[in-house]
């Protein structure tokens, strides 16, 4: 057995453990996202045969409407790094542990996009280095705040440069303060990543842009600092917040909440519904309790998590 090594002979199973992320984070849309410490867990193995399918086992009610076959997230994942490696598709079973709800604003989708990147491409014997893996992760994602810090871990900020073949993508680690928590709000609705990215407009104002760049590195100064009012200025939004708020039902209701018990700021987590706090340790709990009881004033079921920065990203083991 070996744990991110490629193996000496061709393994049979891996456990692929990926993290769940937080997106956006107020000012930075589609290229800001942090790793946090909730975890989705596949457990890969190879079947029997020569010809390719794929076979999904979910533990747990939540993700019971997800479906193995050729279309799966997961396992058009393992096909890009196959058809890239030159190496024939596996048939595959995984059997995944969610604790990262769907369509909820952790990166749910993303889990699944680097769970198959990675457990296909250690299946193989790590032909793809990690650079590839990203590049691939991206392209299936379409967008790299989420795929960046499920892959790598940590706070990622990401950039688009223009270069001679197009473009190619920049990812920074970022410093995150270890006092700084992440305050999860988790409701029982949903909310298609699709069906917000309609709400927004195809056209930012000058001012709202130029709003969101300063209010970005003010807020990763904080991050990197701890310092709350550098956070809690940091965290104002003109570009997808104020468009996607009328979707979380009592969104607003739960982020008013969350400020009178102490959170720095409050945001949409990724496209929403879960609603993210940044707090210290002293009000993380009165936070996430002020927003769960808000939500259940109003009749939704929620519960909440008090989370630090993940920063090992994802991680596998090998066996035989």
């Amino acid at each position: 057995m070996k744990q991110n090594g490629v193996p000496d002979t061709p393994a049979q199973r891996c456990v692929v453990t990926v993290p769940s992320t937080t997106a956006n984070i107020g000012p930075g849309f589609d290229c800001l996202g942090a790793a946090l410490e909730l975890n989705n867990r596949f457990s890969v193995r190879r079947l029997s045969g020569r010809v390719a399918h794929f076979d999904l086992i979910m533990d747990g009610s939540e993700g019971s409407h997800l479906r193995g076959g050729p279309e799966n997230l997961f396992y058009k994942s393992a096909l890009r790094v196959w058809k890239v490696a030159g190496v024939e598709p596996l048939p595959l079973e995984a059997r995944v542990s969610l604790s990262v709800p769907p369509a909820r604003g952790l990166g749910s989708s993303a889990t699944a996009i680097v769970a198959g990147l990675v457990g296909a491409n250690a299946l193989c014997g790590g032909p793809l280095d990690k650079g590839k893996l990203l590049e691939l992760a991206i392209d299936i994602e379409g967008h790299p705040d989420n795929v960046a810090p499920s892959l790598l871990g940590g706070l990622c900020l990401t950039a688009r440069i223009p270069s001679h073949a197009g473009h190619r993508w920049r990812v920074l680690r970022s410093r995150w303060h270890e006092d700084v928590r992440a305050v999860v709000a988790i409701p029982s609705l949903r909310l298609p990543t699709s069906e917000a990215r309609r709400a927004m407009p195809r056209v930012i104002p000058i001012p709202d842009a130029v709003t969101n760049l300063g209010a970005l590195t003010v807020l990763l100064q904080g991050l990197s600092s701890g310092n709350g009012d550098l956070i809690s200025d940091g965290l104002h939004d003109a570009i997808h917040q104020p468009y996607r708020w009328p979707l979380i039902n009592h969104g607003q209701e739960v982020r008013e909440a969350a400020m009178d018990a102490g959170a720095w700021g409050c945001v949409i987590s990724g496209a929403g519904p879960t609603i993210l706090a940044l707090s210290d340790r002293a009000h993380e709990r009165a936070v996430g309790e002020a927003m769960v009881n808000s939500w259940r004033q109003a009749g939704v079921e929620a519960r909440y998590q008090g989370l630090g920065l993940q920063r090992s990203g994802a991680v596998f083991e090998l066996s035989d």
